[in-house]
């Protein structure tokens, strides 16, 4: 594993991530718990739909990194919790671009994939999300099951700014947006391993 993990000791270069990955959140709430989250549901969605191995723990690891692009966001902005006007939305949407600016040119196969997840983590199944408007398959996997974890912690944690639903509520809206927003085959997947989930 450590060929594409790093040339040096593997060990530093997660913990790397991990850092990196709080950094860019830190200004907003404590985020360690959600960046271990991501990681563990990013596994299981694609254990479920059969990824091989090395590409499920590359993938995974690499979801830690979806939201660097927020180091790069003002403190207002972050303190706001969800709630913005028409004039502040593209400013928020950046931190896709941003995150993958920050991560763009590494030699590291993580690294590679995370600036791709940073891109595309806000993108949807039928071209609703953000920033390119990609629709099905043009958005990479890496970014498709990232956004089905990440929504899913969204709506099952409690945040400052918003109350917690249970994780079977979150699971059904997940369900809901199958082919809308999510893509299909991995919602399957994580309806299939949700026994699993439940356990993080």
């Amino acid at each position: 594993m450590l060929d594409y993990y790093s040339k040096g000791n593997p060990k530093d270069t997660l913990d790397l991530i991990v850092r990196m990955a709080y950094v860019a959140e830190i200004k907003e709430w404590d985020c360690r718990a959600h960046i271990e989250r991501i990681r563990k549901y990013a596994y299981i969605i694609g254990n479920g739909a059969q990824i091989d191995r090395q590409t499920n723990e590359i993938i995974s690891l690499a979801t830690q990194l979806h939201d660097i692009g927020k180091s790069m966001m003002s403190d207002q902005l972050l303190r706001e919790g969800g709630k913005y006007d028409d004039s502040e939305r593209p400013l928020i949407e950046r931190h896709t671009t941003d995150g993958a600016k920050i991560l763009d040119g590494s030699a590291s196969a993580i690294i590679q994939i995370g600036a791709s997840i940073a891109l595309t983590h806000h993108e949807r199944w039928n071209g609703s999300g953000y920033p390119n408007h990609l629709k099905g398959e043009e958005i990479p996997l890496g970014g498709r099951i990232c956004a089905i974890a990440d929504v899913f912690d969204a709506l099952a944690t409690v945040r400052s700014y918003k109350q917690t639903i249970s994780k079977e509520e979150a699971l059904q809206l997940v369900l809901d947006s199958s082919g809308v927003l999510f893509d299909p085959t991995l919602v399957r997947a994580f309806k299939e391993q949700f026994t699993e989930i439940k356990k993080i």
